[in-house]
Protein backbone atom coordinates (compact mmCIF):
# COMPACT_ATOMS: atom_id res chain seq x y z
CA UNK A 1 0.00 0.00 0.00
CA UNK A 2 2.68 2.45 0.76
CA UNK A 3 5.03 1.74 -2.73
CA UNK A 4 1.74 2.60 -4.04
CA UNK A 5 1.30 6.07 -2.34
CA UNK A 6 4.36 6.57 -3.40
CA UNK A 7 4.57 5.48 -7.01
CA UNK A 8 1.41 7.85 -7.07
CA UNK A 9 3.60 10.93 -5.38
CA UNK A 10 6.07 10.19 -8.24
CA UNK A 11 3.94 10.12 -10.65
CA UNK A 12 2.25 13.53 -9.64
CA UNK A 13 5.30 15.42 -8.87
CA UNK A 14 6.87 13.98 -12.42
CA UNK A 15 3.50 15.62 -13.72
CA UNK A 16 3.98 18.68 -12.07
CA UNK A 17 7.56 18.95 -13.16
CA UNK A 18 6.67 18.35 -16.90
CA UNK A 19 4.13 21.39 -16.51
CA UNK A 20 6.58 23.75 -14.69
CA UNK A 21 9.69 22.82 -17.61
CA UNK A 22 6.62 23.63 -20.33
CA UNK A 23 5.92 26.84 -18.68
CA UNK A 24 9.40 28.17 -18.24
CA UNK A 25 10.05 26.89 -21.85
CA UNK A 26 7.23 29.39 -22.98
CA UNK A 27 8.20 32.18 -21.00
CA UNK A 28 11.88 31.61 -21.92
CA UNK A 29 10.70 31.91 -26.18
CA UNK A 30 8.31 34.82 -25.68
CA UNK A 31 12.00 36.45 -24.02
CA UNK A 32 13.90 34.97 -27.08
CA UNK A 33 11.24 36.47 -29.28
CA UNK A 34 11.50 40.15 -27.54
CA UNK A 35 15.29 39.93 -27.85
CA UNK A 36 15.54 38.53 -31.48
CA UNK A 37 12.97 41.78 -33.09
CA UNK A 38 15.26 43.80 -31.28
CA UNK A 39 18.24 42.42 -33.10
CA UNK A 40 16.05 42.04 -36.17
CA UNK A 41 15.35 46.21 -36.16
CA UNK A 42 18.99 47.19 -35.19
CA UNK A 43 20.39 44.76 -37.95
CA UNK A 44 18.02 46.34 -40.66
CA UNK A 45 18.26 49.76 -39.58
CA UNK A 46 22.15 49.36 -39.58
CA UNK A 47 22.17 47.40 -42.81
CA UNK A 48 20.30 50.02 -44.41
CA UNK A 49 22.02 53.21 -42.59
CA UNK A 50 25.47 51.25 -43.64
CA UNK A 51 24.74 51.44 -47.32
CA UNK A 52 23.45 54.96 -46.97
CA UNK A 53 26.90 56.47 -45.49
CA UNK A 54 28.21 54.42 -48.85
CA UNK A 55 26.70 57.15 -50.83
CA UNK A 56 26.90 60.14 -48.11
CA UNK A 57 29.75 60.85 -45.80
CA UNK A 58 29.38 59.96 -42.27
CA UNK A 59 30.14 63.91 -41.36
CA UNK A 60 28.16 65.73 -43.78
CA UNK A 61 25.33 64.07 -42.11
CA UNK A 62 26.28 64.38 -38.89
CA UNK A 63 27.71 68.05 -38.96
CA UNK A 64 25.43 69.35 -42.01
CA UNK A 65 23.35 72.62 -41.76
CA UNK A 66 21.54 71.78 -44.07
CA UNK A 67 18.71 69.08 -45.21
CA UNK A 68 17.12 69.20 -48.94
CA UNK A 69 16.80 65.20 -49.61
CA UNK A 70 15.19 66.04 -53.08
CA UNK A 71 18.06 63.99 -55.20
CA UNK A 72 16.59 63.69 -58.71
CA UNK A 73 16.15 60.73 -60.76
CA UNK A 74 18.50 61.04 -63.23
CA UNK A 75 22.38 62.82 -62.93
CA UNK A 76 21.42 65.15 -65.46
CA UNK A 77 18.78 67.19 -63.72
CA UNK A 78 18.47 69.74 -61.51
CA UNK A 79 19.47 69.39 -57.62
CA UNK A 80 21.20 65.98 -58.72
CA UNK A 81 22.93 66.25 -54.99
CA UNK A 82 20.99 66.85 -51.79
CA UNK A 83 21.61 67.83 -48.51
CA UNK A 84 21.64 65.47 -45.41
CA UNK A 85 22.50 67.34 -42.96
CA UNK A 86 20.65 65.70 -39.57
CA UNK A 87 21.21 69.17 -37.72
CA UNK A 88 18.62 70.92 -38.76
CA UNK A 89 16.29 68.30 -37.81
CA UNK A 90 17.86 66.92 -34.36
CA UNK A 91 17.22 70.90 -33.61
CA UNK A 92 13.49 70.65 -34.20
CA UNK A 93 13.18 67.70 -31.93
CA UNK A 94 15.03 69.38 -29.38
CA UNK A 95 12.77 72.05 -29.53
CA UNK A 96 9.50 70.60 -29.74
CA UNK A 97 10.50 68.47 -27.33
CA UNK A 98 12.00 70.51 -24.51
CA UNK A 99 8.71 72.90 -25.07
CA UNK A 100 6.60 69.71 -24.32
CA UNK A 101 8.16 68.57 -20.97
CA UNK A 102 8.31 72.36 -19.52
CA UNK A 103 4.53 71.93 -19.75
CA UNK A 104 4.30 68.31 -19.00
CA UNK A 105 6.63 68.57 -16.37
CA UNK A 106 5.12 71.01 -13.50
CA UNK A 107 1.22 69.68 -14.40
CA UNK A 108 1.73 66.16 -14.35
CA UNK A 109 3.98 66.27 -11.15
CA UNK A 110 1.91 68.95 -9.51
CA UNK A 111 -1.47 67.22 -10.05
CA UNK A 112 0.19 63.87 -9.24
CA UNK A 113 1.16 65.75 -5.63
CA UNK A 114 -2.33 66.81 -5.32
CA UNK A 115 -4.14 63.58 -6.17
CA UNK A 116 -1.76 61.35 -3.85
CA UNK A 117 -1.86 64.36 -0.71
CA UNK A 118 -4.63 66.15 -0.77
CA UNK A 119 -7.16 65.30 -2.76
CA UNK A 120 -10.57 63.47 -0.93
CA UNK A 121 -11.47 59.91 -2.24
CA UNK A 122 -13.90 60.99 -4.39
CA UNK A 123 -12.23 64.06 -6.01
CA UNK A 124 -9.43 61.56 -6.83
CA UNK A 125 -11.92 59.21 -8.26
CA UNK A 126 -13.19 61.77 -10.58
CA UNK A 127 -10.06 63.98 -11.56
CA UNK A 128 -7.76 60.85 -12.40
CA UNK A 129 -10.09 58.95 -14.79
CA UNK A 130 -10.26 62.56 -16.71
CA UNK A 131 -6.43 63.06 -16.87
CA UNK A 132 -6.19 59.23 -17.78
CA UNK A 133 -8.45 59.93 -20.65
CA UNK A 134 -6.14 62.40 -22.43
CA UNK A 135 -3.54 59.42 -23.07
CA UNK A 136 -6.26 57.90 -24.82
CA UNK A 137 -7.31 60.77 -27.27
CA UNK A 138 -5.98 60.35 -30.82
CA UNK A 139 -2.63 62.15 -31.65
CA UNK A 140 -4.71 63.20 -34.66
CA UNK A 141 -7.12 64.74 -32.57
CA UNK A 142 -4.14 66.62 -30.84
CA UNK A 143 -2.63 67.66 -33.81
CA UNK A 144 -6.32 69.08 -35.43
CA UNK A 145 -6.65 71.01 -32.32
CA UNK A 146 -3.36 72.37 -32.15
CA UNK A 147 -3.78 73.60 -36.00
CA UNK A 148 -6.85 74.88 -35.69
CA UNK A 149 -7.60 76.36 -32.13
CA UNK A 150 -4.01 76.91 -30.67
CA UNK A 151 -2.06 78.18 -33.50
CA UNK A 152 -4.35 80.59 -34.16
CA UNK A 153 -4.34 81.63 -30.80
CA UNK A 154 -0.27 82.20 -30.81
CA UNK A 155 -0.19 83.74 -34.06
CA UNK A 156 -3.24 86.72 -32.55
CA UNK A 157 -1.92 87.02 -29.48
CA UNK A 158 1.92 87.02 -31.38
CA UNK A 159 0.49 89.97 -33.62
CA UNK A 160 -0.93 92.34 -30.98
CA UNK A 161 2.28 91.84 -28.67
CA UNK A 162 4.23 92.85 -31.70
CA UNK A 163 5.90 89.26 -32.85
CA UNK A 164 5.81 87.49 -36.08
CA UNK A 165 4.95 83.88 -35.48
CA UNK A 166 4.78 81.71 -38.57
CA UNK A 167 1.41 79.80 -39.18
CA UNK A 168 2.92 76.61 -37.94
CA UNK A 169 5.48 76.82 -35.04
CA UNK A 170 7.03 74.92 -32.99
CA UNK A 171 5.55 76.85 -29.92
CA UNK A 172 2.17 75.24 -30.87
CA UNK A 173 3.35 71.75 -31.66
CA UNK A 174 5.28 71.76 -27.95
CA UNK A 175 1.92 73.16 -25.76
CA UNK A 176 -0.01 70.73 -27.31
CA UNK A 177 2.21 67.88 -26.88
CA UNK A 178 2.70 68.93 -23.22
CA UNK A 179 -1.06 68.69 -22.40
CA UNK A 180 -0.61 65.29 -24.56
CA UNK A 181 2.36 63.95 -21.80
CA UNK A 182 0.96 64.98 -18.66
CA UNK A 183 -1.28 61.49 -18.08
CA UNK A 184 2.05 59.81 -18.79
CA UNK A 185 3.84 61.75 -16.15
CA UNK A 186 0.62 62.78 -13.84
CA UNK A 187 -0.51 58.73 -13.82
CA UNK A 188 3.65 57.14 -13.03
CA UNK A 189 4.05 60.01 -9.95
CA UNK A 190 1.18 59.26 -8.84
CA UNK A 191 1.49 55.63 -7.93
CA UNK A 192 4.77 56.49 -7.13
CA UNK A 193 3.97 58.77 -4.47
CA UNK A 194 1.27 56.32 -3.12
CA UNK A 195 4.40 53.81 -2.97
CA UNK A 196 6.37 55.84 -0.56
CA UNK A 197 6.27 54.06 2.68
CA UNK A 198 3.41 56.11 5.31
CA UNK A 199 6.54 55.80 7.98
CA UNK A 200 7.74 58.51 6.43
CA UNK A 201 5.50 60.72 6.43
CA UNK A 202 4.46 60.24 10.27
CA UNK A 203 8.08 60.37 11.08
CA UNK A 204 8.79 63.76 9.31
CA UNK A 205 5.18 64.63 11.01
CA UNK A 206 6.43 63.57 14.40
CA UNK A 207 9.42 65.74 13.63
CA UNK A 208 7.66 68.90 13.38
CA UNK A 209 7.46 69.49 10.13
CA UNK A 210 4.27 71.15 8.15
CA UNK A 211 2.80 69.20 5.20
CA UNK A 212 4.51 70.78 2.47
CA UNK A 213 7.84 70.55 4.33
CA UNK A 214 7.42 66.61 4.39
CA UNK A 215 6.07 66.19 0.87
CA UNK A 216 8.89 68.64 -0.25
CA UNK A 217 11.87 67.06 1.43
CA UNK A 218 10.35 63.49 2.25
CA UNK A 219 8.00 62.13 -0.28
CA UNK A 220 9.01 63.63 -3.30
CA UNK A 221 13.01 62.86 -2.83
CA UNK A 222 11.87 59.53 -1.94
CA UNK A 223 9.75 58.98 -5.07
CA UNK A 224 12.25 60.23 -7.53
CA UNK A 225 13.67 57.44 -8.96
CA UNK A 226 10.10 56.87 -10.42
CA UNK A 227 9.11 60.21 -11.44
CA UNK A 228 12.56 60.60 -13.15
CA UNK A 229 11.33 57.36 -15.01
CA UNK A 230 7.80 58.58 -15.83
CA UNK A 231 9.89 62.03 -17.29
CA UNK A 232 11.74 59.90 -19.19
CA UNK A 233 9.04 57.71 -20.78
CA UNK A 234 7.51 60.91 -21.40
CA UNK A 235 10.29 62.59 -23.05
CA UNK A 236 10.68 59.18 -25.18
CA UNK A 237 7.13 59.87 -25.95
CA UNK A 238 8.10 63.28 -27.28
CA UNK A 239 10.55 62.37 -29.58
CA UNK A 240 8.53 59.60 -31.20
CA UNK A 241 5.61 61.96 -31.84
CA UNK A 242 4.42 62.71 -35.69
CA UNK A 243 0.91 63.50 -36.14
CA UNK A 244 1.02 66.81 -34.08
CA UNK A 245 4.15 68.06 -35.70
CA UNK A 246 3.17 67.13 -38.72
CA UNK A 247 0.09 69.23 -38.71
CA UNK A 248 0.89 71.95 -36.11
CA UNK A 249 4.85 72.64 -36.65
CA UNK A 250 5.17 71.95 -40.38
CA UNK A 251 7.71 70.53 -42.27
CA UNK A 252 10.21 72.92 -43.07
CA UNK A 253 13.87 71.87 -41.40
CA UNK A 254 14.83 74.85 -39.93
CA UNK A 255 18.19 74.71 -37.69
CA UNK A 256 16.95 77.33 -35.56
CA UNK A 257 16.10 77.96 -32.05
CA UNK A 258 13.51 80.08 -31.84
CA UNK A 259 9.76 78.61 -30.66
CA UNK A 260 7.82 80.98 -33.10
CA UNK A 261 9.25 79.39 -36.48
CA UNK A 262 7.96 76.24 -38.41
CA UNK A 263 10.45 73.30 -37.69
CA UNK A 264 10.38 69.48 -38.16
CA UNK A 265 11.50 66.66 -35.92
CA UNK A 266 12.95 63.27 -37.00
CA UNK A 267 10.59 61.11 -36.92
CA UNK A 268 7.92 63.31 -39.41
CA UNK A 269 10.88 63.34 -41.71
CA UNK A 270 11.01 59.36 -41.69
CA UNK A 271 7.78 59.00 -42.66
CA UNK A 272 8.47 61.72 -45.19
CA UNK A 273 10.69 60.00 -47.16
CA UNK A 274 8.96 56.74 -46.95
CA UNK A 275 5.93 57.83 -47.76
CA UNK A 276 4.27 56.38 -51.42
CA UNK A 277 6.30 54.73 -54.13
CA UNK A 278 10.17 54.75 -53.21
CA UNK A 279 13.18 53.49 -54.46
CA UNK A 280 15.11 51.64 -52.00
CA UNK A 281 18.34 52.24 -54.25
CA UNK A 282 18.43 56.17 -53.86
CA UNK A 283 20.20 57.87 -51.30
CA UNK A 284 16.70 60.21 -50.05
CA UNK A 285 15.02 57.07 -49.30
CA UNK A 286 18.20 55.20 -47.46
CA UNK A 287 18.55 58.63 -45.31
CA UNK A 288 15.20 57.44 -43.68
CA UNK A 289 17.28 54.41 -41.46
CA UNK A 290 19.98 56.57 -40.96
CA UNK A 291 18.07 58.87 -38.97
CA UNK A 292 16.00 56.42 -37.47
CA UNK A 293 19.60 54.39 -36.51
CA UNK A 294 20.76 58.29 -35.37
CA UNK A 295 17.35 58.15 -33.17
CA UNK A 296 17.63 55.07 -31.79
CA UNK A 297 21.11 55.80 -30.21
CA UNK A 298 19.91 58.80 -29.15
CA UNK A 299 17.41 57.42 -26.86
CA UNK A 300 19.90 54.86 -25.93
CA UNK A 301 22.02 57.24 -24.78
CA UNK A 302 19.40 59.26 -22.81
CA UNK A 303 17.99 55.86 -21.64
CA UNK A 304 21.50 55.03 -19.78
CA UNK A 305 21.38 58.66 -18.47
CA UNK A 306 18.46 58.02 -16.67
CA UNK A 307 19.17 55.22 -15.49
CA UNK A 308 22.23 56.36 -13.68
CA UNK A 309 20.26 59.25 -11.95
CA UNK A 310 17.57 56.59 -11.11
CA UNK A 311 20.54 54.36 -9.23
CA UNK A 312 21.98 57.46 -7.70
CA UNK A 313 19.03 58.07 -5.96
CA UNK A 314 17.86 54.62 -5.24
CA UNK A 315 21.06 54.12 -3.25
CA UNK A 316 20.05 57.12 -1.47
CA UNK A 317 16.67 56.59 -0.75
CA UNK A 318 16.84 52.70 -0.50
Amino acid sequence: MSGSRDFTLRRINRRNQIKEYAIQSVLIACSFVAIFTTIGIVASLAFEAYRFFGRIPLADFLFGLEWSPQTAMRVDQVGASGKFGVLPLLSGTILISFIAMCVATPLGILSAVYLAEFARPKTRNIIKPMLELLAGIPTVVYGFFAALVVAPIIRGMGSGAGFQISSESALAAGLVMGIMLVPFISSLSDDVINAVPQALRDASNGMGATETETITKVVLPAATPGIIGSLLLAVSRAIGETMIVVMAAGLAANLTANPFEAVTTMTVQIVTLLTGDQEFDSAKTLAAFAIALFLLVLTLGLNIVALRIVDKYKRKYA
